[in-house]
């Protein structure tokens, strides 16, 4: 009856405070207005910057205030002084972007590179720099998916995503232009003065430590990933022009191949990742080389790398530049010791089982082996480097000519180890089955690890193998190089790709290992008991392009005779290059 009264009433238009009565349709309204609207929180710019700056260092850092605790030995005044100098030069940095259209993308870009970035620095103990970052360009999708991970995808949701869909809801309120120049700058150059201040009032200890730690200051997250990604952009941009320059135009064979009865042919397999401490052959505990050990190879026990990333050190090791005069610019813009052999007459191929030849083989034959989706060998992208074997079987019974082949291995790449091995090598249990390294113990992880040291033992011996049965065709050697090394651990760094300057010798210290044939031996007139005596010489990097070159006998003014390691082992007749 109420309703039905209510109903016969004349219509008048309601006023802002009247409630609404009426029909069964009238209440659409009433119960939309019923709704509370939320409203968006507003801050101004300045407040915003500083929120983000305290949750960039306080949860995207920990790696980095860890370093500093350590280094400035506890809760001093000098680490103090330091972490708020940290923090008045970050806001500085932000309150800088704090213009209108400009701070949210500004802040959202920092939060979530910063969210990618200390995911990598805090499990795995890595620096984000340029040759990183150079590395990670180059990387397959198939080993960035061994990383994207469902706790990397989670980290990144909760302390990446989440934070930017915060600050984007938040309403910011902007002064007008010219007001807002004057108190950004107002407010700038405080934190500024107040970040010299601090630096000036502990100088020595902050100067020092900063000079002799800048591992510590490489992991201050977003700010040093993103100054080496500009670095890296500008270097990118720089070299897009760069024309290859020849080198070893005079190339050609010297006397002792051009008189050999058979071809020459030099197989390069040039290792990933292998560390060579985890080498039975250079005094490892375990017995991860069995098959060389028994094929009486000559390992060359203190060799270092150029780099700690496969984008340095591979084109490094067939660069004629020396470590201390290698660049990635001159690398683009020199022929590699593939064009020198190629220009000397020389058939050269490149086979890989990896992520490219990084340019050196731009010029030669090439071959990708994960391409054989139909292999035995092969899954998911993805091959076992025994896939190179019935290959190179099949091209050394047809060789007609001296020929040099390279084989790039996948060897003992991580963080996926237990990929890199059939069944039959998982002989260390338990292994880590897994590429999320925090899910497995140190046990687990260095397991996985030697067994890909087993596996590449055994396919470097298969190698071997094939050349012998070939020898009444061929003089064969063999010369196998890793990239670099990798970190298991060891002060809390995984993986590989450490600065040089403060990288560790886990990922500096490489294996390398020759074998000749008999035949090979003899018409050279290489003295094996020489080699034998210089095993423990130093080498590295530097000496592959050259030494190579004489295994070849090829005859060109860009060969460095001190720089061939099996150089003073040989015949004179066949050292006049």
């Amino acid at each position: 009856m109420i309703r039905q009264a209510a109903s016969n009433r004349p219509f008048r238009p309601l006023s802002g405070s009247e409630p609404i009565r009426g029909t069964r349709s009238s209440y659409l309204p009433e119960l939309a207005l019923s709704f509370v609207i939320f409203k968006r929180p507003s801050i101004g710019s300045i407040p915003l910057c500083f929120l983000v700056t305290f949750y960039l260092l306080a949860t995207l850092n920990l790696s980095f205030f860890n370093d500093a605790f350590n280094v400035f030995g506890g809760f001093h005044a000098g680490f103090f002084g330091f972490g708020l100098a940290i923090m008045f030069l970050v806001a500085a940095g932000l309150v800088v972007l704090s213009a209108k259209y400009l701070i949210k993308p500004a802040l959202v870009f920092a939060i979530l590179s910063g969210a990618v970035a200390s995911y990598f620095t805090d499990t795995f103990g890595v620096i984000i720099d340029k040759e990183m970052l150079r590395n990670a360009a180059v990387t397959t999708p198939q080993e960035a998916g061994h990383l994207t991970t469902p706790p990397f995808l989670l980290h990144v949701l909760f302390f990446g995503v989440l934070p930017s869909v915060l600050v984007l809801l938040v309403r910011v309120r902007h002064r007008p232009f010219f007001k807002m120049l004057v108190a950004n700058t107002v407010v700038v150059t405080v934190l500024l003065f107040g970040c010299l201040g601090l630096v000036l009032a502990n100088y020595a200890g902050i100067s020092s430590n900063i000079r002799q730690h800048r591992d510590m200051m490489a992991k201050l997250t977003p700010f040093s990933p993103i100054t080496s990604a500009i670095s890296l952009g500008v270097s990118a941009f720089r070299d897009a022009g760069v024309v290859r320059a020849p080198i070893g135009l005079d190339a050609r064979l010297g006397p002792v191949i051009a008189k050999s009865g058979k071809p020459f042919v030099t197989v390069i397999v040039a290792g990933e990742t292998a560390r060579a401490m985890n080498f039975s052959l250079n005094g490892y505990a375990r017995e991860t080389n069995p098959e060389l050990k028994a094929l009486g190879v000559f390992n060359f026990t203190q060799t270092t790398s150029c780099g700690t990333a496969t984008a340095v050190s591979l084109p490094c090791m067939f660069s004629v530049y020396r470590k201390t005069e290698y660049t990635d610019r001159k690398a683009r813009s020199t022929d590699t010791l593939m064009d020198v052999l190629h220009r000397a007459g020389i058939e050269s191929v490149w086979w890989d089982n990896n992520t490219g030849s990084k340019g050196i083989a731009d010029l030669v034959s090439f071959a990708s082996m994960t391409r054989q989706k139909d292999s035995v060998f092969c899954r998911d992208g993805e091959c076992l480097d025994d896939i190179f074997l019935g290959e190179l079987d099949r091209k050394l019974a047809d060789v007609k000519r001296n020929t040099t082949i390279v084989l790039h291995q996948a060897g003992s790449h991580g963080p996926a180890y237990f990929q890199r091995y059939p069944e039959a090598f998982r002989r260390f249990k338990p292994d880590c089955r897994t590429a999320q390294l925090s899910d497995c113990s140190n046990e687990e992880i260095v397991n996985a690890y030697d067994n890909t040291i087993l596996y590449t033992d055994h396919n470097l011996a298969e190698v071997i193998k094939l050349l012998k049965k070939h020898e009444a065709e061929i003089n064969g050697a063999m010369i196998y190089m890793s990239d670099h090394g990798e970190s298991l651990g060891e002060n809390g760094l995984y993986l590989h790709g450490a600065p040089y300057m403060f990288a560790p010798v886990q990922q500096t210290h490489v294996p390398f290992i020759t074998w000749f044939t008999p035949s090979y031996t003899k018409v050279t007139g290489l003295n094996l008991t020489c080699v034998q005596g210089i095993a423990e010489a130093p080498a590295s990097h530097d000496n592959l392009f050259h030494t190579v070159l004489g295994m070849m006998n090829v005859v060109t003014n860009v060969y460095d005779r001190s720089l061939d390691l099996l150089a003073p082992c040989r015949a004179q007749a066949s050292t006049t290059l």
